[in-house]
């Protein structure tokens, strides 16, 4: 039995800033990225005109710049939410295929670097690049709010949107830990991005309609017993959050909304003590919505997983 030597991560480093230099410089990533800032800008623009015909004084207005809309334009967290796993797919949908229709995989675990440091040089270099774009998106977002409303962001209102940041990165490795795996799993790069892309487009667009009808399935309405509507209802609740959108809705609605409580029904003894419309600390909204971000970084990790086990399994010929 062979034992390695050295540690199995030695040259993660590097490949990682290879892999965002290269995503950087590409001409997809700029048409990708160039798309994302109109839209946000657009949304931002938007936003901006809609607080200042409707919002009076209040102590999150630099919040209501994620969250608000003018038509027909949507939010700026509903943009990224849409938006930001096509950014991820592109990134690796051909992570692995494409180094084996290139001819380079040989080439590169020639080098002194075992498979775990091209893998997980390959994800972090392209989660390195989401989190540049989305540090500049945030920061783009607090220089017009600055320059168009005249009031800086307080402090609770940066660590919300700093918050939001991280759940929408976390939301972004799932998605590219789910593109990097079917990279893996298929040789084909058009198959693999065709694939992720279908995933995506049923747990985004159809997944709503599917919720409802498996939980009828799973948990019927009997008229004779009204507890069972409650029953059925957080039976569908259960099946939408399978979705990473469901997740990343839930957590935005809580991060960018102090006002917010819950994100199911609210019931009454969550409002016992309460004051009407008070903000709750930024603290205490994490808590809410930390179960979906945990199950956000549960799913990157098992996606991850997958990705890993099918390339350590594969067989690489010069």
């Amino acid at each position: 039995m062979m034992v390695r030597e050295g540690s199995p991560f030695r040259g993660v480093g590097v490949i990682a800033l290879k892999e965002a230099a290269d995503h950087l410089t590409s001409a997809r990533m700029h048409l990708i990225m160039g798309l994302v800032l109109l839209t946000a800008i657009g949304a931002v623009y938007g936003a901006i005109g809609r607080i200042k015909d409707t919002t009076a004084e209040d102590a999150y207005l630099f919040l209501k710049l994620f969250t608000v809309a003018r038509e027909p334009l949507p939010s700026f967290a509903a943009f990224l939410g849409f938006l930001l796993p096509l950014v991820a797919i592109a990134l690796g949908f051909d992570a692995i295929n494409g180094e084996y229709n290139r001819r380079t995989m040989s080439r590169l675990l020639a080098q002194p670097i075992y498979r775990d440091a091209v893998l997980f040089g390959k994800f972090l270099g392209a989660l390195l690049v989401i989190a540049i774009a989305l540090l500049t998106l945030w920061l783009l977002m607090t220089g017009l709010g600055i320059l168009f409303l005249g009031l800086p962001p307080t402090a609770a209102d940066v660590v919300r949107s700093l918050a939001y940041l991280a759940a929408t990165l976390a939301c972004a490795g799932v998605w590219l830990a789910l593109a990097i795996a079917f990279s893996a799993v298929i040789r084909s790069p058009a198959t693999s991005a065709l694939a992720a892309l279908s995933v995506w487009l049923i747990l985004t667009v159809f997944w709503g309609m599917i919720a409802p009808l498996l939980a009828g399935l799973i948990a019927p309405i009997d008229p004779l017993d009204p507890s069972t509507v409650l029953a059925q209802f957080e039976a569908q609740q259960s099946i939408a959050r399978l979705s990473p959108q469901t997740l990343y809705a839930e957590i935005t609605a809580i991060l960018l909304d102090p006002a917010a409580r819950s994100v199911g029904p609210l019931f009454m003894s969550q409002l016992q003590g309460s004051l009407y419309g008070a903000p709750l600390p930024t603290m205490e909204s994490a808590l809410i919505v930390w179960p979906q971000l945990s199950a956000l970084v549960a799913a990157m990790i098992l996606l991850f997983t997958v990705a890993y086990v099918a390339f350590q399994r594969q067989e690489v010929r010069a």
